[in-house]
């Protein structure tokens, strides 16, 4: 018998798999496995919310967002999840995301797992990967040493400027750091960002930003 984890896994897959690289099904499976990793340190975690909030995170996304595509709420009712888990779903994926520096407020654990477990794929290694793969698909430049990165954006002002994918660091990536909320997502995310600064002093070097 499917559990709705399963249920769940097997309805956003197809979805997934439509997105660019940034966002394609590859990106949930490492933040379940970012997500795994943090819930291995904390306790007292509805496992279950958090694994289906990971799933669907990304699924209502602005960028990605199509009639064509089932939204979470019509996910969460195909595969008959109780009105009082999907509420504690939809509550951590509207954490989720960075919105220019506009979070909402974390309200449970789980929301702060999700929500640290996405943002370390954003950073390090991968999330290089995945800003330049973001910004190819959208036809965005490398670089422009010309411009300056924002700060105190609104949320409308952060999704609808088209900045180069260095500015991006700047105006994101670098900053996940010192937003994370649970002790393994801090530790994970040092390193990552440690790799990030070391990226930037090298391309620095090679391009003279």
């Amino acid at each position: 018998m499917q559990t709705l984890y399963d249920k769940c896994k097997n309805s956003v897959k197809e979805v997934y798999n439509k997105f660019d690289a940034s966002h394609d099904f590859a990106h949930i499976e490492r933040v379940l496995k970012n997500a795994h990793e943090i819930m291995a340190k904390e306790s007292s975690v509805n496992r279950e919310v958090v694994l289906l909030a990971v799933l669907l995170h990304d699924i209502d996304d602005a960028k990605y967002k199509s009639d064509e595509n089932p939204s979470v709420a019509e996910i969460l009712q195909q595969i008959e999840a109780n009105e009082e888990l999907a509420k504690k779903v939809v509550s951590c994926i509207e954490c989720v995301s960075f919105s220019g520096g506009n979070a909402k407020e974390l309200t449970s654990i789980e929301g702060a797992i999700v929500r640290d477990a996405d943002r370390l794929d954003a950073i390090g290694a991968i999330g290089i990967a995945r800003t330049f793969a973001f910004g190819g698909a959208r036809g965005r430049k490398l670089y422009d040493s010309g411009e300056q990165a924002r700060m105190g954006m609104t949320e409308e002002e952060y999704r609808t400027k088209n900045t180069t994918s260095v500015t991006h660091f700047y105006e994101k990536m670098l900053l996940l750091k010192d937003l994370m909320v649970t002790s393994e997502g801090k530790r994970i995310a040092q390193e990552r960002h440690e790799f990030m600064v070391g990226f930037l002093e090298q391309l620095n070097k090679e391009v003279g930003l």
